[in-house]
């Protein structure tokens, strides 16, 4: 289905938008209910894995579902997009996530506009990060080279386990961390760790692509590969 550009980028803006309202929604719901972190930490991560299936599924056929300027950046290195809609792709999401930030925080009855005081640094944190991007890019370029029906699933369920093994609970996504600095809540990132996430998941996901270029490579034929099977023919 070709989409025009305009509803691309609302459906990029919105899918971000949920995407965040969601993670700092349930965040926020999760620390009211109970004095566990982990717990917590379960309740913020079953609902964004799940709202993943769901705004893949319906917004995938529309804009192709990134929601994620790393994911963006790599469909523009690979020229899946054009270099005009990939800048507005990953505006929309970044204007997108922070209109999220504000909607979680209206439905709690929070102060709108929030800066976080959430410290998120230090060398695990960054590797962290880089290992989530670079696991969520890979997902999506080798789901869709054998599985693109199941992309839905895939990412979904990677992030849900992303959120327990990784040590920064997996943003792996510049929009939704850039959207996070202004909620001081259990989802909350300071802004001043900001540029430190973004550079390690660009740079998980500028690994990925490179493996998944050569991993997932098209075979060559046995013709090809066998030098003396062609010389045979």
């Amino acid at each position: 289905m070709i989409v025009d550009l305009p509803r691309r980028l609302v459906a990029e803006a919105l899918g971000t938008a949920v995407l965040v309202a969601t993670v700092i929604g349930s965040g926020i719901m999760g620390a009211k209910l109970t004095n566990d972190v982990a717990l917590a930490l379960l309740g913020n991560t079953l609902p964004t894995g799940a709202i993943l299936v769901v705004l893949i599924t319906i917004l995938g056929p529309i804009s192709g579902a990134h929601f994620n300027p790393a994911v963006t950046l790599v469909f523009g290195l690979r020229r899946e997009i054009t270099v005009n809609a990939a800048v507005l792709y990953i505006l929309a999401q970044i204007v997108g996530g922070v209109v999220g930030t504000l909607v979680a925080h209206g439905m709690f009855e929070l102060p709108l506009v929030q800066i976080s005081a959430h410290a998120r640094t230090g060398s695990g944190q960054w590797l962290a990060e880089a290992v989530a991007a670079f696991g969520l890019v890979f997902t999506i370029l080798a789901g869709l080279r054998f599985r693109p029906d199941a992309i839905p699933w895939l990412v979904g369920l990677y992030i849900t386990a992303a959120y327990w093994f990784t040590a920064s609970t997996s943003f792996a996504n510049p929009a939704v961390a850039i959207a996070r600095a202004f909620s001081d809540t259990f989802a909350g990132i300071r802004p001043v760790d900001l540029p430190a996430f973004i550079v390690a998941e660009m740079l998980g996901a500028f690994v990925a692509l490179l493996l998944a270029g050569w991993l997932l490579a098209e075979p060559k034929s046995a013709s090809v590969a066998n030098p003396k099977l062609k010389a045979a023919e």
